[in-house]
């Protein structure tokens, strides 16, 4: 009887162990859908980006939105027929939210995945930002600028598409994509901190490079430990590596780690293999930071006589020009719309995708590598020289950098 009472609280004790274990490592990172409950209003309305300013006989909508789509086709609109002959203009857009009194010494920041075009942002008042570009993705550090608790926060966005025409093709209007509220510890992975690449592949293995930007937001150095393990897909580890490090405050440092992982699948279009890499981030044994990047170990050649090989497979590339709308949904970033189309083409025989003629979404691109299509992301339609009167030309010389070093990423 003692020896099953012994046994019994070694169970119990085992098991509040493990729920232990689970708790700690438990999602740290916060990634919020922002999507919902916003308020929108059609025409320019400047008295909005003041946080007091009363929006109760707006349309309330949920995100992405494209406001021209729901417009009347006439050849007499300023985007003309190339542009889709649907109205454009300039929108408002005001959300109202709360945050609780525990992330207060937390690092926050809002994440638009494309707003189109000439973006403009305000958090309770104050000015944010600016961003020309209708198709890049962006981010902002709200953190200096929230208020907690029972006290609301108002963001404000103003969307100015009415320099027209700008584009040789449909492009929508307003926030087509998503939008998230990231919530991370001081110490966290920066936004698009992680890089991964395979410099060596064979059968027999694949060498994984990997860095992570790291980010100190808080007022103190840092001592910090990043594990990061290699899965497959079938949520097996197959590659881990440990690093130990210190940060200085307020500043970001980039910690590399390598892998080997054996007998490796590869990435192709046939079978779109993918591997996640899971970077656990530690301060002092606590958890403070989680983030999962996908990769695909796959290697390439163009060759002027034997053509285009993947994996030392010869291969003909059989693609398509894809523009970024959905047809009668318009430009929203639908994954199930994106999707429709890609299941089509690959019932097609398609296996490439040349991206028309900007950055794509971030849905477009995780379906591409899900579902096997090679892809070719372009940056810019237009550079110095202007193809539309209105278009990228006007923003190059004091955005092509920012712009292209934040498309790269």
């Amino acid at each position: 009887m003692k020896k099953r009472i012994k046994y019994i609280i070694f169970l119990g004790s085992l098991f509040l162990l493990i729920i232990a274990c689970k708790t700690e490592e438990k999602e740290v990172r916060i990634v919020k859908d922002f999507n919902f409950d916003w308020k929108f209003n059609l025409g320019d309305t400047p008295e909005a980006k003041v946080a007091s300013f009363n929006d109760k006989n707006w349309r309330t909508l949920n995100l992405p939105h494209d406001w021209s789509i729901e417009g009347e086709f006439s050849i007499d609109h300023p985007a003309k027929p190339e542009g889709g002959a649907l109205p454009t203009g300039i929108g408002w857009y005001r959300k109202t939210f709360t945050l609780p009194i525990g992330y207060k010494n937390k690092s926050i920041s809002i994440e638009f995945d494309g707003v189109y075009r000439k973006s403009e942002v305000w958090i309770n008042g104050e000015y944010i930002g600016i961003r020309p570009n209708g198709y890049l993705s962006f981010a902002y550090d709200l953190s200096d600028y929230l208020n907690y608790g029972d006290q609301e926060n108002i963001i404000t966005v103003k969307v100015d598409n009415s320099e027209q025409p700008n584009s040789r093709w449909y492009s929508g209007s307003g926030i087509y994509r998503n939008v998230r509220l990231v919530v991370a510890e001081k110490l966290h992975i920066a936004h698009w901190g992680t890089y991964v690449t395979t410099p060596e592949i064979s059968k027999e293995k694949a060498l994984v490079n990997f860095e992570i930007t790291l980010q100190n937001d808080a007022n103190s150095d840092k001592k910090y430990k990043v594990v990061s393990s290699i899965v497959n897909n079938e949520e097996f580890e197959v590659a881990q590596a440990t690093t130990e490090e210190s940060i200085n405050k307020n500043d970001s440092k980039i910690t590399i780690q390598n892998f080997e992982v054996l007998n490796p699948n590869l990435w192709d279009t046939e079978n779109p293999y993918l591997y996640k890499i899971v970077t656990k981030v530690y301060e002092n044994s606590k958890l403070v930071d989680n983030y999962t990047t996908p990769l695909g170990i796959r290697y390439f050649n163009f060759d002027a006589e034997k053509g285009f090989s993947l994996n030392n497979v010869p291969i003909k590339i059989h693609g398509v020009c894809l523009h970024h709308d959905n047809g009668a949904l318009g430009a929203v970033a639908n994954r199930a719309a994106i999707k429709r189309k890609l299941t089509i083409l690959k019932n097609m025989g398609v296996n490439a995708i040349r991206v028309s003629h900007n950055p794509s979404s971030l849905e477009m691109l995780e379906l591409c590598d899900e579902m096997g299509f090679i892809v070719q992301v372009e940056a810019f339609d237009s550079w110095k020289k202007k193809k539309a009167k209105y278009d990228y030309h006007l923003y190059w010389d004091e955005w092509y950098k920012k712009d292209l070093e934040d498309f790269v990423k």
